[in-house]
């Protein structure tokens, strides 16, 4: 092991370790891949896929796994006609092998134990069918989505797509009140996974970083309350940072997510909401944890929105002040922050709290960890490795 879990390093042997790479899996190529992720970082780049793709890479660094990209077919007249037929025989038929995603069909060669697909949207598993072979050479199918909604499950199309799982072993969801409805679809079983985070990357420690953005906002947003933060930002010397475009596309997910986590460790404070706190048409008033509270406590920052009033969320945020809880129709915001300020002490406390827990229960290597206990396979060094030095960072970050 290159770390052992006691006693702790000290926090500039911390510091020695991250800066010289000690930590980073140098033995990994050693591991014989016994993994197969398909990605569909080739086909689709929206940000909002951004979490999955990290959450792939890590697995491919621990696992040194095999990752088969999905891209788009080319774009010819006789393609779009394919797509385009194809999907309405599907959809008219309810013969869910003719939905046609349109991607370029790819053939699974080799054996490997796990076969391990990762998708953002119902459409995304339609890329099932341009995937040849997968199932003959995989000795266990795990699915992960990212969400879907169990109002959605009553549409046609949805639980058409949906049932393209049925030759999985197991499937993971993000959202705990779909797990049933899912599972009783497809005949397997289903169960809760939630968002995870790089913690290592968007950890600010073990250097100490100025938080000179005051508040940060990425995504939805109340309206209402971002008013308010930009009057205060014109009547302060403040930064407020939020989106201001509605282009969702990514140059590179690797940039995007390293300059997404240098602005959350610079943050004082960071703005999370329930996921789609905005849309209960969507929900049907379902409430799931949203990314942005694991990638919000992994950087440090104080994090005020609407925590969803789910049990989930009071197990996997059960530290005191995880979330500072506002209304979305607030219109004190700013008399808040001035109360938060005026406590440094306390500002202190949850930043620390936030990524001590970070690293000790939300990275993507516990995410990982849990699905293999399900086949009963053990983790390897590269993942041991990774816990150990979480928990010793964590660890220094105490002392």
């Amino acid at each position: 092991m290159l770390f052992d879990t006691n006693p702790f390093p000290s926090l500039s042997d911390s510091i020695s370790q991250i800066e010289t790479g000690i930590f980073s899996l140098e033995n990994t190529n050693k591991i014989e891949p016994r993994t197969l992720i398909t990605s569909m970082r080739g086909f689709h780049q929206e940000v909002f896929r951004s979490a999955e793709y990290e959450f792939e890479d890590i697995i491919s660094h621990l696992e040194n796994a095999n990752i088969t990209t999905l891209e788009a077919a080319a774009s010819t007249l006789g393609n779009h006609f394919q797509k385009k037929f194809a999907n309405y025989l599907g959809l008219t038929f309810k013969k869910n092998h003719f939905l046609n995603a349109g991607c370029q069909p790819i053939q699974i060669q080799k054996k490997h134990d796990i076969f391990f697909f990762v998708c953002q949207h119902f459409w995304d598993l339609t890329t099932l069918n341009s995937i040849q072979n997968w199932r003959e050479n995989s000795r266990y199918a795990v699915a992960w989505i990212d969400e879907i909604w169990a109002c959605e499950l009553l549409n046609s199309k949805t639980k058409l797509c949906i049932e393209l799982l049925k030759n999985f072993d197991y499937v993971f969801t993000t959202q705990s009140a779909s797990t049933d409805a899912i599972a009783k679809l497809i005949n397997r079983p289903c169960i809760f996974l939630p968002y995870g985070v790089d913690a290592l990357k968007f950890s600010p420690y073990p250097h100490k970083l100025e938080r000179s953005i005051y508040v940060y906002s990425i995504g939805r947003r109340s309206p209402q309350i971002h008013q308010h933060l930009l009057e205060l930002s014109h009547q302060k010397d403040i930064l407020y940072i939020y989106d201001s475009l509605k282009a969702l596309q990514m140059y590179n997910y690797q940039e995007h997510r390293e300059l997404y986590s240098n602005l959350i460790k610079r943050s004082r404070y960071y703005i999370a909401n329930k996921a789609k706190f905005d849309q209960p048409q969507q929900t049907g008033g379902q409430e799931e944890i949203g990314s942005r509270f694991f990638e919000g406590a992994a950087g440090g920052s104080v994090m005020i929105g609407i925590p969803p009033q789910c049990q989930v969320f009071q197990q996997n945020f059960d530290w005191e002040d995880a979330v500072i809880p506002i209304s979305p129709d607030t219109d004190n915001i700013v008399e808040i922050l001035a109360e938060l300020d005026a406590q440094p002490q306390r500002l202190e406390r949850i930043r620390r709290e936030n990524v001590i827990n970070s690293l000790l229960r939300h990275d993507w290597v516990y995410r990982w960890q849990k699905i293999l206990d399900f086949f009963d396979v053990s983790i390897n060094s590269a993942m041991q490795t990774r816990i150990n030095y979480l928990r010793n960072l964590a660890n220094s970050i105490h002392s």
